[in-house]
């Protein structure tokens, strides 16, 4: 009697557990062929430095944090680096005025989504005084030359990681910083 209620609740369990879970998901679709998005996508990004040998914790945000979030991330252990995975370029300074909270100590990493809208959007960045490393991953080559020299003006610029089927250094052969260059497969 035993052995027949536990393979009945056994099996109510499995029917339970299957009815739970939703269909399976569909293959989705790729872009169409040759086509780039200018605006990568960019996620979440996992940032690994070979050359950073201190034991140390990064704080992310995909978005710039307000002040009691960034008092909150200093709170950290070993802070070393905060991450900001952006959403799209600021086209003011003002909300980027709360970094220059930070202590020395910490470095502000800043992933950026494609070209910089303005030539002011990409100055705002000079007025920031903390040490700053931003990554530009852009979706192809730039749309002008204007575009590259707004980029060079940038100071904390470390990188631009162009997003391309097909990586060419056309277009980009006045840049002044390292080119990387990322091709997804999906």
């Amino acid at each position: 009697m035993k052995t027949r209620t536990v393979a009945v609740v056994f099996l109510a369990g499995v029917l339970a557990g299957c009815m739970a879970s939703g269909p399976p998901i569909g293959a989705q679709s790729p872009p169409p062929a040759g086509q780039v998005d200018p605006r990568p996508g960019i996620g979440t990004p996992l940032i690994i430095d070979r050359a950073d040998l201190r034991m140390g914790t990064t704080v992310q945000f995909d978005r710039i944090p307000t002040a009691g979030e960034l008092h909150d991330a200093t709170e950290t252990p070993a802070l070393a680096h905060i991450l900001l995975s952006l959403p799209s370029w600021p086209d003011d300074y003002a909300p980027l005025q709360i970094l220059d909270q930070l202590t020395s100590e910490v470095d502000v990493i800043v992933v950026l989504p494609g070209y910089p809208p303005s030539r002011a959007a990409a100055q705002i960045w000079n007025y920031v005084s903390v040490r700053l490393r931003i990554i530009a991953v852009v979706g192809g080559p730039p749309p002008g030359p204007n575009v590259v020299a707004d980029l060079n003006t940038m100071r904390g610029l470390e990188r631009v990681i162009a997003q391309m089927n097909d990586p060419s250094r056309s277009g980009f052969e006045q840049l002044q910083r390292p080119l990387s260059f990322r091709k997804v497969v999906q």
